[in-house]
Formats: structure tokens, sequence, C-alpha cells
């Protein structure tokens, strides 16, 4: 980044490779397999990548043709690589996706990988200084001890300053139980300045069982927004009234990586000094357009298109319909226009095909803190309507 300006965000955690039927095949009976790359953070600092910030991910991948993968994807979508460390010793992760009739099954090699030996060392680089917002999830923390570490360090010693810290709860149950993560995640939820957080992963971790139940359990950070799928998302001030706006109704393809893209739209506006109404519109925005591909990213809306709606009347947005309104624009035609900053890639669209017959993938063989194989935590991913609900509890690895 030498002679450039440094970035105004940086994001942190683990990306695997990805996976998938090419042809949405339950796994024992797929001949082909595509290779995709999936991170919620990774999926974060693209869609801030498009929506026009300058956006460092800082992680660990193996220095094998995954990691080149992950970090050919990721810098695709816009994102500064240059904080990722290659490990010559460890590998990338790599998880497969089982699509079934009643859910979407995932199956996690990411034991002992490279990004499970991050640690507090990772926010040293010097170029990450001047950053305006530091984001770290609730994934990290259960993928090794360094990795906690690294996001305690994150919380309570500010290594980037003023930087604000966001941090989206993430729970991820075939990761970690309820009991086991309840209490690290609330500590740290609790030291951060932003949290995003889905009801129902609060309700399974602490047993709020409303917004403001969550608020009262975590009243240190600034703003917490709690989102609740179908019904909408709730941004609760330290200070001031709760701010709630109700989500848009959209088509939906795989909810896998809604949560992020919400995340995405929700700190780009705070970025960009909107109040809280327009915040959480800008995330339901992205998210509507996440929710209409089968891969996690998706390109930013139009920039007409994001500042129109943010703009409406409350009873204009309430009876919103974002494909007559355009909301999701390009996302089958080509590349939409006027994007809002840079095209983001599409990790998954951009796909290379693994026959079934090929190479053996090696790997380690499960989870940290769990078995090998788990159901998805994002539910199923059936082409309907439904709702553009991002981070009821799904998102990505």
């Amino acid at each position: 980044m030498t002679g450039a300006p440094g970035p105004e965000v940086v994001a942190v955690g683990e990306t695997m490779v990805v996976m998938s039927p090419a042809d949405a095949a339950p796994l024992d009976r797929a001949d082909r397999l595509r290779l995709g790359v999936g991170g919620a953070e990774s999926n974060l600092a693209i869609g801030l990548a498009g929506l026009g910030h300058r956006v460092a991910w800082v992680s660990r991948v193996g220095d094998d043709p995954f990691g080149r993968m992950v970090l050919r994807e990721v810098a695709g979508g816009g994102v500064d690589v240059g904080s990722v460390a290659l490990d010559p010793h460890a590998p990338t992760g790599v998880y497969f996706k089982d699509p079934r009739p009643e859910a979407t099954g995932v199956h996690y090699y990411r034991a002992g990988s490279a990004a499970s030996r991050l640690g507090p060392g990772a926010l040293d680089d010097p170029r990450l200084a001047g950053a305006r917002l530091l984001h770290l999830s609730g994934i990290t923390p259960v993928l090794s001890e360094s990795c906690r570490a690294l996001v305690a360090h994150a919380v309570d010693d500010r290594p980037l300053g003023d930087a604000l810290v966001s941090f989206d709860v993430n729970h991820r149950p075939r990761l970690w139980s309820a009991d086991r993560a309840a209490d690290v995640l609330r500590d740290l939820a609790d030291r951060a300045d932003i949290v995003l957080v889905g009801l129902d992963e609060a309700e399974r971790l602490w047993g709020a069982a409303d917004p403001q139940a969550v608020r009262r359990l975590l009243p240190r950070p600034a703003t917490v927004v709690v989102k609740d799928g179908a019904v909408g998302a709730t941004a609760l001030p330290r200070t001031g009234p709760a701010v709630f706006v109700p989500a848009l109704r959209a088509p939906v393809v795989e909810p896998v990586g809604a949560g992020d893209a919400f995340a995405a739209g929700y700190l780009s506006a705070v970025l960009r000094g909107l109040d809280q109404v327009a915040a959480l519109r800008c995330g339901h925005v992205v998210a509507v357009r996440a929710l209409a591909v089968p891969g996690d990213c998706a390109p930013p809306p139009r920039r007409r298109d994001l500042d129109g709606v943010v703009a409406l009347p409350a009873d204009r947005w309430a009876a919103l319909d974002p494909v007559a309104a355009g909301l999701l624009h390009g996302l089958t035609d080509g590349p939409a226009d006027e994007p809002v900053g840079g095209s983001a890639s599409d990790p998954v669209a951009a796909a290379v095909v693994w026959q079934a017959d090929g190479a053996v993938v090696a790997a380690a063989d499960g989870p940290v803190g769990g078995g090998g194989t788990a159901a998805a935590d994002d539910g199923s991913a059936h082409v309907g309507t439904g709702a553009a609900g991002p981070g009821d509890g799904r998102g990505s690895r």
C-alpha cells in the first residue's frame, strides 16, 4: 500500500474453499463439484469494497493451491489482501455443501487450518494504521486459543487506535454449543462498539426474547443491531430511542451470505455518517441482492437505487417490491450499471469444476470443537419468496 491511502476498514477472519455439487444434487450422488470460497469476514470485506470503501482483509491461508485461490478471489472483489499470511505448514480450510430437500448440510475440514494459527500479532501490520473500522466475528474465537486471544486483543487493546470495532456474533452451533459459546461471545460483544446479532442466536445463547432484552445483556456497545429474519432489524443505541426497520420481501435463492451482506450495507452507512433508519435500510437492500444469488456475494446495488430507497417515506418502504423497484437489477442480466463502488466478484459464480474422480482433497478431518459432519447453520436454500431477513443466525462459515 506504499504511496496509496491505507484501508478504511479492516476485516479479520478465516475464509475457506467451498465445494458444492455443480447440479445441486446431494453430495453422495454428485459427480462434479464447483469450487468457490466462503468466509463471513471476507464476504463483508467484498461487500464493503463494492460499496466504495477501501478494505483490507487480515487472515492466514495455506501456501497451497487453495490458499492462492482464496487470495485471488477475495482480491478480485476489490479487497486488499496484502496483510494475509501464507502458511507453509498448515492447510487452507475446506468445506463441502450437501444440498438436500430439507436443508443444506455442511461438512467441515478446517481443524488445524492455517487460519487457526492466527494470533494477536496479525494486527501489528503498520499498513493497517488509520483504519476507521475493525470488523470481527464470533466465528474466529472458536478456531483456537490464539484466535480467541486475537479477538480479545482487538476489543480490549484497540491495536488500530481510534478505529470503531464492530462484532458480528455469528454463533455457529456446529463449531461450539450454546453452553460453551454464550459467556465468551457475550463478553467479547459487550466490549465492541457496534454489535450485530440475530434474535434467534441471542435467544439460543442468552435466552433473550426481544431486542430490548439483548440490549440489557450488552450495555456497553454504542449500538446493538438485532436482526429478526423476515420481521426486520432494530438498532438500539446506548443513548436515544430504538429504531426498527421492517425487512423487504424478495425472492430467495440461497440465504448464505445475507447476514454478511446486511452487515456490509449497515456498516457502509455508518461510515458515511447516515442515521440509523438509513443504515438499517442500506443493510436490507444489500442483503436482498445476496438472497437472490446462489453464491455468498452479489454485486452492489446501483447508487441511484440505493439512495432512492433509503430516502423513501416509511409507508412506501414498508410496501416496497424489490423486484419492481429494480433493486435486483444486474444479478441475472449482467453487471449492475452505476455501481456504488467497484464491482464485487462473486467467488462462487467464478467457479471451477472439480471432478469427483479427480485428486483427493487432503485436509484436517473436522471442525475445531465439533464433529466433521454438520447440518447447515443456515437452513434450507430453496428458490422461492422470502424476506430479506439477514443475520437471523444465518451467514457464512
